[in-house]
């Protein structure tokens, strides 16, 4: 079960983080609010600012991250149909991709999953005001590392980055593990995408 308080926490986390100012996509604003959005309206707005959100996250050194996971991830397998805002992320819709290590395992969506290690999942992230104007998000990493390396995140390694490409440092633990390992421990600390926009393998 999500708790409230974790959910509060970690959007707020997430919606205070400081990165660049998004990038906004007139041309792309679906004129209402992400809460008035259907799944293929979302998705209608992910198609059109798909190019600029892969080459914003591209640009740039990514110092810490993996280049190749920021550049490539496209080539991943899509565990989401359409972008869904699950209140997490703060609030922001989410597209979610699994390199080809842990695909299999991650589609099959299973409670106590057997994760291997060497999967990254990446989610991209797009915002909807109020005003019906549309941001790019950050684009969200989670790396599956050996057994034992980071047990006190469950060995997830978690990393962020910016629109314009600027890798993000965060306080894991309290940005990211603490929520995941609180909502989703059931689910070997995964959050799938909302259960309408899976893609099953």
């Amino acid at each position: 079960m999500i708790k409230a308080e974790h959910l509060a926490a970690a959007a707020a986390l997430v919606g205070s983080l400081a990165v660049s100012a998004p990038a906004a996509h007139a041309a792309c604003d679906p004129g209402k609010a992400a809460s008035e959005l259907t799944g293929a309206e979302a998705q209608a707005v992910y198609d059109c600012i798909a190019a600029d959100l892969h080459k914003g996250y591209a640009t740039g050194d990514k110092r810490w991250i993996d280049a190749g996971f920021v550049r490539y991830y496209r080539d991943w397998t899509r565990a989401s149909s359409f972008p869904a805002a699950p209140g997490f992320h703060g609030e922001r819709f989410l597209v979610t991709w699994v390199n080809p290590t842990g695909a299999d395992a991650y589609l099959d969506y299973a409670e106590d999953p057997v994760i291997p290690s060497g999967t990254v999942i990446a989610k991209e992230s797009f915002a909807v005001g109020d005003d019906g104007k549309v941001h790019a998000g950050p684009l969200f990493l989670m790396q599956k590392v050996e057994a034992g390396v980071s047990p006190q995140t469950d060995d997830w390694y978690y990393m962020m980055v910016a629109p314009d490409g600027a890798p993000v440092a965060v306080e894991v633990m309290s940005a990211c593990s603490e929520c995941h390992q609180a909502n989703f421990a059931h689910q070997g600390g995964l959050g799938y995408p909302v259960e309408e926009a899976r893609i099953a393998r």
